[in-house]
């Protein structure tokens, strides 16, 4: 027995001294002590009384958040994300809606008829939804997103930005981050097909961007029970100057752009009487394209008076619903040092959640990461704690209970 071990120590010596396998062996080590230090506790800002309500009903807040070991920074998160995140299948029923001006929306509507938990439509929880800038109700974080709302009984529906996907524009009039007046008429379409139901708002990036602003707008009669955002970029500028940094130029910026002008070329016939097409089809930046189309559109005087504007950080001590922001620190669309930490402390009513990694709509988790993420379980997670406890929130978030 004592010959056997002998010669099991001999053989693994043997094979630890090849230099080869030491730097394996190495390289192994150093990789996983890197991950290690990326799996921390992500930052919670909030009041105590909000803190304690989160650490109760959404415990993701108070675990740590162990990104996917390969993905190294927030740039190639956002891209892997962007390349295998998977597609839920969803049946939609479309809605489309006019406004007082002409124009249309588009709404996606998942009734979740077979709800056990709410069968009754008219009461049934309603989750609103705002994509990102040129996004859809088929990009996979609102179908993931959608997923976990109907599991736990809720209805969704997700508002299209005018013009977007295949939609037909029907004047000339798009959107922006700081236009909420279609918004205002989405939510009052929504009240009053189920004047009951409580309605939560989750926007995503723009989306985000557009739900703060409005909820800071209307204060206390914005119809909402709560809002959730992800990857919100806080200040508009700061997010500008970020994406036009060489890497993320070339990863990230040319894509959008490219985006946004095949909407607009999509859209010509519409549009062309009140933008020269062809000088905003030149734009290489998204701030050239606001410069160029957004800015004269919606009446600014510059593209600076439009991302002031459009910054949602100005408005948040205006508002007067619970909300819960997940941002990540290493997120290429929104750097850290526009999260509005200082003036989220003052506030009883919002809370942010950072993490250190995660990079933009992204937060993936797991080795081979195309189900849900961290950001679609925690707001699984937030909205079921608003809607079944309702009163507990707002004790929390020192909102008076009726």
């Amino acid at each position: 027995m004592l010959l056997s071990h002998l010669e099991l120590w001999r053989t693994y010596w043997e094979c630890v001294s090849r230099p080869y396998t030491v730097f394996i062996c190495s390289l192994t080590a150093a990789l996983y002590y890197l991950w290690g230090r990326k799996c921390q506790t992500p930052a919670l800002v909030c009041s105590e009384a909000f803190s304690a309500f989160l650490y109760k009903h959404c415990p993701l807040v108070a675990e740590r958040f162990s990104p996917t070991p390969w993905c190294w920074g927030g740039r190639l998160q956002t891209l892997v994300c962007a390349l295998l995140k998977s597609r839920p299948s969803i049946t939609y029923r479309n809605e489309r809606i006019r406004t007082v001006d002409g124009g249309q929306i588009s709404l996606d509507w998942v009734d979740n008829q077979t709800s056990v938990t709410y069968p009754q439509s008219s009461t049934r929880p309603t989750v609103l939804i705002l994509p990102g800038l040129t996004g859809t109700s088929q990009q996979p974080y609102v179908l993931h997103t959608i997923n976990q709302a109907t599991r736990h009984g809720y209805r969704c529906v997700v508002f299209n930005n005018r013009g977007v996907g295949q939609e037909e524009l029907l004047t000339p009039v798009t959107y922006c981050a700081a236009d909420t007046s279609d918004l205002e008429y989405v939510v009052q379409h929504v009240k009053g097909l189920y004047p009951l139901a409580p309605v939560l708002g989750a926007g995503v990036s723009m989306g985000g961007m557009l739900l703060l602003n409005y909820l800071g707008r209307k204060r206390t009669k914005s119809g909402l029970v709560a809002g959730f955002t992800i990857s919100v970029p806080w200040d508009a500028q700061k997010s500008s100057d970020s994406m036009e940094e060489p890497l993320n130029w070339l990863l990230f910026n040319t894509y959008l752009t490219n985006g946004l002008c095949s909407a607009v070329t999509r859209h010509r016939k519409m549009l062309e009487n009140v933008v020269d097409i062809d000088y905003v089809l030149k734009a290489r930046t998204v701030r050239e394209f606001d410069e160029r189309f957004t800015t004269l559109l919606f009446g600014y005087k510059s593209c600076k008076e439009y991302y002031v504007d459009a910054s949602p950080d100005r408005r948040l001590h205006n508002t007067t619903v619970p909300i819960l922001c997940l941002n990540a620190a290493d997120d290429p669309f929104s750097p850290q040092n526009a999260f509005p930490v200082t003036i989220v402390q003052s506030l009883p009513n919002v809370a942010l959640l950072l993490t250190s990694h995660g990079g933009h709509i992204a937060f993936l988790q797991g080795f081979f990461p195309r189900g849900e993420s961290y950001m679609e379980r925690l707001f699984g997670q937030f909205v079921q704690a608003v809607f079944e406890h309702p009163k507990d929130i707002k004790k929390a978030c020192g909102i008076k209970v009726k």
